[in-house]
């Protein structure tokens, strides 16, 4: 993986780059959509590609090794032969669903212990069987394995999360420089910085993390109830840490809002299923605020989604058609807000790109995070 540093705002600390991987060229900022099982909810691959123009999704390591498991990942020749997804990929290492599976799961020194969600079965991750198994997966951008501790946290906890995930980072890039990829393209391996939300760790962390000089870093542990501002904050200071000419992925970042926010403080990667779950129940992100298609208030409004009338989809379908596709609980529904969602999620950060470019982020960003808040 190659990384350039193309431009940089004067006002903010916003960047525009490019990542160049063995599948394909990446332009940053970059939102990547959420492919949990190797799909994006309720879209067609194609659809994703074409009509969101999405650049890379990202595979969920924990979710891919129980189903359809390894054996089937390696025979299909990895995910990009088994999805049909010829862009990257990027993989995440298992640790938050380890973080989400508290009740399941038992953390030691060696690795983590937990139950399948499936059928109960017990199986263990260690950084080097993860390292293992996202080589089999395939993914471009391969996560380390960390432990994702949640909100609000204890300081004296966080700390020795902290320091666990880094010792278990010293075990991932030992494992990932002792083997090779499984198949004929090269793999990248992106450290993450924790300490929850404490600034003296997180500087300890993202330190620590710029000193493993990796193609790439990741911010973890954010996202997960504690306040906007707060986030911010962390993410400000552990961007002003990280090496500047390596790119810097956010985790699980969020709304229309927050992902403008954090290209602001130096992001240039995000994602977050936000754009499909919210879809799928009724909410819609547009150039002029947020939508619930299912208010009675769309019930006679032939007018397209977007106000303007451009769609994000390869059809302009109206506020009252979708409105009763989702009063009608047509599958249809779900699909069309989906992906709706998921590209004008491509477009803002394409746009912000062209702003950042062109000198204008600022003044830009000031002006759509008021309007994108607005509750139609």
């Amino acid at each position: 993986m190659n990384f350039t540093l193309e431009h940089c705002d004067s006002s903010t600390k916003a960047r525009a780059g490019i990542i160049k991987t063995d599948h394909g060229i990446i332009t940053t900022p970059i939102f990547m959509p959420v492919g949990t099982v190797g799909s994006v909810k309720a879209i067609h691959l194609r659809d994703v590609c074409h009509d969101a123009q999405a650049q890379i999704i990202l595979g969920n390591t924990y979710h891919l090794y129980l189903r359809p498991g390894l054996q089937v990942l390696r025979e299909a020749g990895g995910l990009h032969h088994f999805n049909g997804w010829n862009r990257p990929i990027l993989t995440d290492s298992g640790g938050y669903q380890v973080y989400s599976l508290a009740g399941t799961r038992k953390m030691k020194e060696e690795g983590v212990i937990f139950q399948s969600h499936i059928d109960g079965s017990r199986h263990t991750f260690t950084p080097e069987n993860v390292m293992d198994i996202q080589r089999i997966i395939g993914g471009d951008i391969i996560m380390a394995f960390d432990e994702c501790t949640p909100f609000p946290c204890d300081y004296n906890y966080a700390k020795q999360s902290m320091d666990r995930t880094h010792r278990w980072l010293e075990r991932c890039i030992h494992h990932f420089k002792e083997t090779q990829p499984v198949y004929d393209y090269q793999q990248t391996l992106f450290p993450i910085v924790q300490g929850s939300v404490y600034h003296d760790l997180r500087k300890i962390s993202a330190q620590t993390i710029a000193e493993c000089e990796a193609e790439g870093n990741a911010i973890g542990g954010l996202s997960v109830g504690e306040p906007h501002e707060t986030m911010y904050e962390i993410t400000e200071l552990v961007c002003d840490i990280l090496p500047k000419d390596k790119p810097r992925y956010l985790m699980g970042v969020g709304t229309p809002v927050n992902i403008l926010e954090s290209i602001a403080l130096g992001v240039d990667m995000m994602d977050c299923v936000m754009p499909t779950r919210n879809g799928r129940n009724g909410m819609l992100f547009t150039k002029g605020g947020i939508m619930n298609m299912k208010n009675e208030k769309w019930k006679n409004d032939f007018s397209p989604i977007e106000e303007n009338g451009a769609s994000f989809v390869d059809t302009a379908y109206s506020k009252a058609y979708l409105r009763h596709l989702f009063t009608s609980k047509e599958i249809l529904a779900g699909m069309i807000a989906s992906l709706h969602n998921i590209a004008f999620y491509l477009w803002l950060v394409n746009e912000a790109r062209t702003k950042i470019i062109e000198g204008t982020f600022y003044e830009w960003k000031n002006k759509m995070v008021k309007i994108l808040e607005r509750r139609l």
